[in-house]
């Protein structure tokens, strides 16, 4: 608890109101996990009263007057809602904020009963309606009630992502409400937030994809992956079965690679090790006795981009996520091409490759993609890779041009399409170490523009 959520919670009380935490935070706290986010419903005090009190602690931010949601620094505080449908999608709601609504009647409208107990401070009681407790004791996930549960599709991304995260079951009932919930009025960017959530904070994602592909949601959002259950892979390379289960091992082992990453390339790892094996499906034969998949990572880039699309992920910090995922998918075999090569891989071709994706995360997701197979095969090559990648300094980028077109213009070559020309020559060389230095550059580019 943070001060000024205290604090709230004390002025609350001497104005003849009371005060409960809802939502996460209580959740997470009978988990024994820790939680950042502190939402507060205030029963008892009408709207201006309780802005009024909370004036008292400090400035007040009205993120959602029309239904009473104020912020208080670190602290979400909200009247009780009462909600009735008006429309499809997770915005058709006509909300009202209700201080002489019951804390069940409040609960009634939260979608799992894991989220519906909420806490007393000054009691240290909990007030739990719908057996939250329990549910959070047997780890199950059960909606609240089954007949508003349906009028916010987002529950069943939720659904998925929870299992996932919390390790949990989901209650038979609750999954046949989630099969028959339409999911094609949901925005992207909604979708992309519980992905993200699944990708990211799961300890093994996988969960959430297979309780997503139970539910219809791969089939019904994304039929690109649903492609992959039941294509075959040869099994000499691939016991673990087919591109489905093996897509989910390589998330799983990608989730174990990307902690001392930022946000965004954590994002590129993930989505990479999810997309890299899109482009099997319609690659996969059977030839001279064998399963082959000849060719799919340059396949997989066009389905690795519709799936990008529907999530709408592009750029994220400044960094290029989506040009990272198509890099990855279409050379996530790369580093291990380079260590079964039978004559040595040139400089120039680690050079060429880092112009087309960040190596580094490539290494990750390559790593990712030999271990998720079972089997106990031999990945160390990943690491010879990116250690090659590390000497060259061209782990994240290919090396900046040594000549710019400063120098041709000092030359005496104008601006033009020549100029274009005579550059990219000499970084070709450049790439493969005959040009080392600015001057050597110079002195090639006298051989195009002899004066």
């Amino acid at each position: 608890m943070t001060e000024t959520a205290l604090a709230i919670v004390h002025r609350v009380s001497e104005a003849g109101g009371r005060a409960l935490i809802v939502g996460g935070w209580v959740r997470d706290r009978l988990m024994g996990r820790r939680s950042k986010d502190i939402d507060i419903e205030v029963y008892g005090l009408p709207a201006e009263r309780l802005r009024a009190v909370l004036e008292g602690i400090g400035p007040v931010n009205a993120v959602g007057e029309s239904f009473t949601v104020y912020k208080v620094a670190d602290v979400d505080v909200a009247l009780p809602r009462r909600e009735s449908k008006t429309g499809r999608g997770h915005t058709g709601f006509d909300v009202h904020g209700d201080p002489g609504l019951s804390p069940m009647d409040a609960a009634r409208r939260r979608d799992f009963t894991i989220n519906s107990v909420a806490w007393d401070p000054l009691t240290d009681e909990y007030v739990d309606p719908f057996d939250g407790r329990r549910d959070i004791q047997r780890r199950r996930l059960q909606a609240v009630d089954a007949s508003t549960f349906p009028e916010d599709s987002l529950r069943v991304l939720r659904a998925v992502q929870f299992a996932a995260r919390f390790e949990f079951e989901l209650d038979p009932a609750t999954a046949a409400l989630c099969r028959a919930i339409p999911l094609d009025d949901l925005p992207s960017e909604r979708v992309w937030g519980e992905i993200e959530k699944l990708l990211l904070q799961a300890r093994r994602p996988s969960i959430g994809f297979g309780v997503a592909l139970q539910l219809g949601v791969i089939e019904r959002l994304f039929p690109e992956l649903n492609a992959l259950v039941g294509c075959p892979q040869e099994p000499e390379w691939h016991p673990e079965g087919d591109v489905w289960v093996h897509t989910l091992m390589v998330i799983d082992e990608a989730r174990t690679r990307i902690d001392d990453l930022d946000h965004a390339r954590q994002v590129a790892v993930m989505l990479g090790a999810v997309c890299h094996d899109l482009g099997k499906p319609s690659t996969t034969a059977f030839s001279e006795g064998r399963i082959r998949s000849i060719n799919h990572e340059q396949a997989g880039v066009e389905p690795a981009t519709a799936v990008l699309d529907r999530l709408n992920v592009h750029t994220l910090g400044g960094f290029d996520v989506r040009k990272q995922v198509v890099g990855i998918t279409a050379h996530h075999l790369k580093p291990g091409m380079f260590a079964r090569s039978k004559t040595p891989v040139s400089d120039g071709a680690f050079r060429r490759l880092a112009q087309k994706v960040d190596l580094e995360l490539l290494a990750r997701v390559a790593k990712s993609d030999c271990m998720g197979r079972g089997g106990g095969f031999d990945c160390s090559s990943m690491d010879g890779f990116l250690e090659r990648a590390h000497q060259l300094g061209v782990e994240h980028a290919p090396p900046p041009p040594l000549v710019l077109g400063r120098h041709l213009l000092s030359l005496g070559v104008p601006p033009g399409p020549r100029m274009g020309e005579i550059l990219r020559a000499i970084y070709e060389r450049q790439l493969d170490g005959g040009i080392t230095t600015v001057e050597e550059g110079i002195a090639v580019a006298r051989e195009y523009n002899p004066r």
